[in-house]
């Protein structure tokens, strides 16, 4: 997967973050990375699948991070807008 897509659309970063803009209805995919913790991403991902989210794995937190202009890495990223 590419990050351009991150690189190009209007974010929003974390898992509360992301569970709360889902159910405001603004999340049109979710990027969840395989290098985070579970116990980070499992209710962002059970969710979104619940409610017909699509859930794109990516490889890196930290490239999820840089992808979305911060230092730190993303272990969620919810996509709300292109």
């Amino acid at each position: 997967m590419s990050y351009d897509k991150v690189r190009t659309s209007q974010t929003i970063i974390g898992t509360k973050q992301a569970v709360k803009a889902m159910r405001a209805g603004s999340v049109k995919e979710l990027l969840v990375a395989l290098d985070a913790d579970n116990w980070v991403t499992d209710l962002a991902i059970s969710f979104a699948r619940e409610i017909g989210i699509p859930v794109i794995l990516v490889e890196s937190k930290k490239e999820l991070g840089k992808a979305c202009g911060i230092h730190v890495g993303a272990a969620v990223v919810a996509i709300t807008g292109e």
